[in-house]
């Protein structure tokens, strides 16, 4: 009996120990549902203020992440991302520019300026298949689109507007509830810069009356 107990201790441990790994392993990420909006943050920066004068998003293309890369680093509104394989430089700023060895692909704007302690510059990578959308929200500035496939449609208190693929958006002004969906017959693939209060909340529930 006593050599029965001896073995069955060490058996015990195991199971302890084993369940003590699966009670404070880390929870493993929710998986996408089939179906659903994805939004996917790539690339934001923070300013301790804008550029003067009306501002536009210019979008640029790379050869190489790392020459997008490298034209980031010397300008204060400019951030990158790779998306879809290609090399992205974003840059807010005055109409008219062109960064060095990029290729232009939209300037967006004007963008609705905002006034704040600190500044927000964030890139989304979002989108969906057919049906999919946000949830009505609103975000504290502005929001512009790029489409790179499937169609937008952002629905808002003063009514609905539509951006094909190659297509671009500026989006509303500061707290503007708005929801964002993929209206066309094949997926969303969108990219979307913001121009925010870092000190707000990025994005808040809303309705839309």
């Amino acid at each position: 009996m006593k050599s029965r107990t001896r073995l069955a201790w060490p058996r015990i441990a195991s199971m302890v120990g084993g369940l003590l790994v699966f009670l404070c392993a880390p929870p493993l990420a929710a998986a996408a549902e089939p179906g659903a909006f994805f939004v996917t943050s790539v690339a934001e920066k923070k300013l301790t203020a804008l550029p003067s004068g009306i501002l536009y998003w210019r979008v640029e293309t790379f050869p190489e992440p790392e020459q997008a890369r490298a034209a980031a680093a010397v300008s204060a509104t400019s951030l990158t991302a790779t998306v879809d394989g290609k090399a992205w430089l974003f840059t807010l700023g005055p109409m008219g520019g062109a960064t060095q060895g990029g290729t232009k692909v939209a300037e967006i704007g004007p963008v609705p300026r905002i006034t704040a302690p600190e500044y927000l510059l964030r890139i989304n990578h979002a989108g969906g298949p057919p049906g999919a959308k946000t949830p009505v929200h609103s975000h504290p500035g502005s929001e512009t689109f790029y489409v790179l496939g499937g169609q937008v449609t952002q629905r808002t208190p003063d009514g609905a507007s539509h951006a094909e693929a190659g297509q671009s958006a500026v989006g509303h002004g500061a707290d503007m509830p708005m929801e964002v969906s993929s209206s066309g017959g094949a997926d969303l693939n969108l990219l979307v810069m913001f121009v925010l209060d870092a000190t707000k909340p990025f994005s808040t529930p809303a309705k839309i009356e």
